[in-house]
């Protein structure tokens, strides 16, 4: 089998992330039975240069990356900004199909580092995930529908409350090591003065009630490092399963970077566009990531269930940081 052909279709399972078996989704397009479809997959018949093109046409694939493909490029899946929903229902969606596809691996397992945010932890706390997409769209992007708006506060949707909960049982249930640094949520808290100094908030005390879930999160936090299990806020500490594994790297995670592996494929996703995100399973990105990975491990120290004087100095520096943000504004809103 060609090169090509393998690469080809090595891109349609990355873009097709298990939501659709690859025989049916591709027998419609090259108007042919699924078992045909699995003969050009296994290599028993060629590609056409008609369906080649049907495939990259309808996968939105360049055939010329994919003629020259080599060490240095990878092909990474996103979501377009023009389709972004800055609702939370929509943007929990886009977690949960990914945490789907994950679980629906064999012996998954993800390696995560923290930069500022923490994408997961965060749903646990439906309006500290409400207040970022509401930044993101009014400040960063100036979305136009945004612009004349003030932040308000808006009690969670049940639909936003079940995806949040799904994502919460998939996320909790995958085992997984977790890099944090000094800098979490202090980006986050930040935003928070800011909007309260802009007059950006409808309600001035809604600034106060989210530093008060920072509050939470960090407790929450505090505990799931203490007993090295993940759960979700306000249920019980599981006595099984759910591995936590938390590392302090004293210096910065640049980025947020996702490494997974299971028995059938291993990937990563990256943190792009402050809330966005990349998507691959290029083997040489992959295990190029995979060693940086390995070599922030190396420098950072495990604070889960073991290290409570430098586990109990972290979430201490953590709490200082917001109340005294809380403070600032507190003071500010009496005067």
């Amino acid at each position: 089998m060609s090169a090509i052909q393998v690469e080809l279709f090595k891109i349609i399972k990355l873009k097709l992330m298990g939501k659709e078996a690859l025989g049916i989704a591709l027998s419609d397009i090259l108007h042919m039975s699924p078992d045909a479809v699995y003969r050009r997959y296994r290599g028993e018949t060629i590609l056409t240069i008609d369906e080649v093109q049907r495939l990259c046409k309808h996968f939105d694939i360049s055939i010329d990356n994919l003629i020259q493909h080599n060490t240095g490029k990878a092909v990474f899946n996103y979501n377009p900004l023009d389709s972004y929903d800055f609702r939370l229902e929509s943007y929990l969606e886009g977690i949960l199909n990914s945490l789907r596809h994950l679980k629906s691996l064999s012996e998954p397992h993800f390696i995560m580092s923290v930069s500022n945010n923490h994408i997961f932890q965060l749903i646990n706390f439906p309006q500290l995930a409400r207040f970022r997409l509401f930044f993101w769209a009014k400040t960063h992007l100036l979305v136009p529908e945004y612009q004349n708006l003030k932040y308000f506060h808006k009690k969670t949707s049940e639909k936003a409350f079940a995806l949040g909960e799904e994502i919460l049982q998939l996320y909790t249930s995958i085992p997984s090591i977790e890099i944090f640094d000094p800098e979490l949520m202090r980006g986050f808290l930040r935003q928070i003065l800011y909007y309260y100094k802009a007059h950006l908030f409808q309600d001035p005390s809604d600034a106060l009630f989210l530093c008060d879930r920072m509050l939470l999160l960090s407790k929450h936090l505090n505990i799931q490092a203490e007993t090295g299990k993940k759960f979700i806020y306000g249920k019980e500490i599981p006595t099984e399963g759910n591995k936590f594994q938390m590392y302090l790297n004293e210096t910065i995670n640049s980025d947020s970077t996702i490494y997974y592996s299971s028995k059938e494929n291993n990937g990563i996703f990256l943190t792009h566009n402050i809330m966005n995100y990349l998507h691959t399973v290029d083997e040489k990105y992959v295990s190029d990531s995979k060693q940086i990975i390995d070599k922030q491990l190396a420098n950072s120290s495990l604070i889960s269930e073991v290290n409570e004087k430098e586990r109990n100095n972290y979430f201490y520096e953590f709490e200082k940081t917001i109340l005294s943000f809380r403070k600032k504004i507190e003071a500010d809103i009496e005067f």
